[in-house]
C-alpha cells in the first residue's frame, strides 16, 4: 500500500478543483440545478469516489491534511456571529424558540429510531443512539466523544461505527434537503418577500460602492475575523483550565456576537459585503474539504446495516419536516429555506444546513429568517439540548438493562 500525504497549499487546490466540477456539473445537469444540490457536495463525492477507486483498485492511499478545514470551520462561524445583531435576534425570538423547541422534539425521534432499529437487527440499543442523535445530530465531534465513552462501557468501535454514520449524514443532508424545500415551494406556490430580496441585492452595492469591496474593508475584515479565532481560543483555553469545553467554533462566533453589536454601540461600520464574501467562501471550501476525504473503503464492510439506518433516518427527517418543522415555522417561503436548513443540521452538520439554504435562496430569492435562526439552533442550541436527550436515553431500562456482549 503507498499512501501519498496530501497538506497546506495541495489540499487547497484540490478543494478549490472539486468546487469548479460540483460548479460545471450544476451547469450541465438539470437534476442538481432542480433540486438544489450544493456544488460542494456533488464535486466532493465525486473526488472522494476516485480516492476509494485509486485505494481499493491501485492500492494506493491519499490522505488530506485537515488542518486548513478546521481553521475554516472557525472562520466560518466567525462571519455568523459577526452578522448577528442584537435587533436582529430580538425580531427573530419567537421563531427561534420555536425551532429550539421542534429541535429537542426532533432528537427525541431520531434516537427512538435508531433504538428501535438497534433492537431490530438484534444488537444492544446502545448502538442505536449512534444510529440516532449521537452521530446525525450530533455530528463527528459528538461521535467521537460518546464512541469514547461507549467503548469504555463495553460496546465494541462504537466510536467507528459513529463516524460511519456521521459521514454517510454529512451526504445525506446535503442530497436531501433541496428536494424536500424544493417539493414544499412547488406544491405551496411559495415566493420569497420580494420588499426582502431587494434589500439583500442592493446593500451590498450601497455599501461597497456598486459591488467593489475596498482594500480597507478586506483589511479590517480579515483582522475582525482573526480577532474572532484567536479570541475565541483564548476563551476556550481559559474555560477548558475551569472545567468547561466547548467547541472552538462556538466561542469564535460568541466573540463575533460581541464584536459586531460593539461596532454598533461605538458605530464603526463593519463591511457586509466582505464578511458575505468571506462567509460564502469559507463554507463552500470547508465542505468540499470534508467530502473530498472522506474514506469510502472503510464503509464497506457494515455497508447493509448503515443504508438500513440511514435510509430510516432520512425516510424520519423526511417526514418530520414536511408535517411539523414547515408547518410550526409558518407554511411559508422562510419556512421551505430553514425546512433545507433543518434537514442539513440535523443530518449532517450546520454547515451543510446552511449550504442547502444558500442554494435555494441563490435561485428564489433572500430569507433573512432562515439565516438568522437555523445557524443559531445549530450552533448554540442543538449541542446542548442533544447532549441532555442523549443522557436520558442513555438511563433508560431499555439500555440500561441490556446485556453487553462479551461481558460477564
Amino acid at each position: 500500500m503507498v499512501v501519498h500525504e496530501l497538506e497546506g497549499a495541495d489540499v487547497l487546490i484540490i478543494s478549490i478543483l472539486v468546487l469548479f466540477l460540483g460548479a460545471w456539473l450544476t451547469s450541465q445537469i438539470a437534476f442538481l440545478r432542480r433540486y438544489s444540490i450544493p456544488e460542494a457536495v456533488t464535486g466532493g463525492l465525486i473526488c472522494s469516489s476516485i480516492v476509494a477507486l485509486l485505494f481499493v483498485a491501485f492500492e494506493r492511499e491519499i490522505r488530506f491534511d485537515m488542518r486548513m478545514r478546521d481553521l475554516l470551520l472557525l472562520v466560518f462561524f466567525s462571519t455568523i456571529g459577526l452578522s448577528a445583531k442584537l435587533r436582529l435576534l430580538a425580531e427573530g425570538g419567537k421563531a427561534l424558540a420555536i425551532l429550539v423547541v421542534v429541535a429537542a422534539a426532533f432528537l427525541v425521534v431520531q434516537d427512538v429510531t435508531g433504538v428501535l432499529l438497534a433492537k431490530l437487527v438484534g444488537v444492544h440499543p446502545g448502538y442505536g443512539l449512534f444510529g440516532g442523535s449521537v452521530s446525525f445530530a450530533g455530528g463527528y465531534g459528538t461521535a467521537i466523544a460518546w464512541g469514547e465513552v461507549a467503548e469504555e462501557a463495553g460496546l465494541t468501535d462504537a466510536g467507528a461505527v459513529g463516524i460511519a454514520f456521521a459521514t454517510f449524514g454529512l451526504i445525506a443532508g446535503g442530497v436531501i434537503g433541496g428536494p424536500i424545500a424544493e417539493r414544499l415551494i412547488g406544491r405551496h406556490g411559495l415566493e420569497a418577500d420580494t420588499a426582502e430580496s431587494a434589500d439583500e441585492a442592493e446593500s451590498p452595492a450601497e455599501e461597497a460602492g456598486h459591488g467593489i469591496v475596498s482594500l480597507t474593508d478586506r483589511l479590517g475584515t480579515l483582522l475582525v475575523l482573526a480577532l474572532c479565532v484567536a479570541l475565541g481560543d483564548l476563551v476556550n483555553r481559559l474555560l477548558f483550565s475551569g472545567g468547561v469545553t466547548l467547541p472552538g467554533f462556538l466561542t469564535a462566533m460568541a466573540v463575533g456576537i460581541v464584536i459586531t453589536n460593539g461596532s454598533d454601540l461605538l458605530e464603526i461600520p463593519l463591511s457586509r459585503p466582505a464578511l458575505d464574501s468571506v462567509g460564502e467562501l469559507s463554507l463552500a471550501l470547508f465542505l468540499s474539504m470534508s467530502l473530498m476525504s472522506m474514506q469510502l473503503w472503510t464503509l464497506a464492510s457494515g455497508a447493509l446495516a448503515l443504508f438500513l439506518v440511514l435510509f430510516a433516518q432520512m425516510l424520519v427527517m423526511t417526514i418530520f419536516v414536511v408535517l411539523v418543522v414547515f408547518r410550526a415555522m409558518g407554511r411559508d417561503y422562510d419556512a421551505c429555506v430553514i425546512s433545507a436548513g433543518f434537514v442539513g443540521l440535523g443530518l449532517g452538520a450546520t454547515p451543510v444546513g446552511i449550504a442547502n439554504m444558500r442554494a435555494l435562496t441563490q435561485k428564489y430569492g433572500a430569507s433573512p429568517k432562515a439565516f438568522l435562526v437555523i445557524p443559531l439552533v445549530g450552533a448554540f442550541f442543538i449541542d446542548i439540548v442533544n447532549a441532555l436527550v442523549i443522557k436520558l436515553f442513555i438511563g433508560l431500562p431499555i439500555i440500561q438493562q441490556a446485556p453487553i456482549p462479551g461481558a460477564r
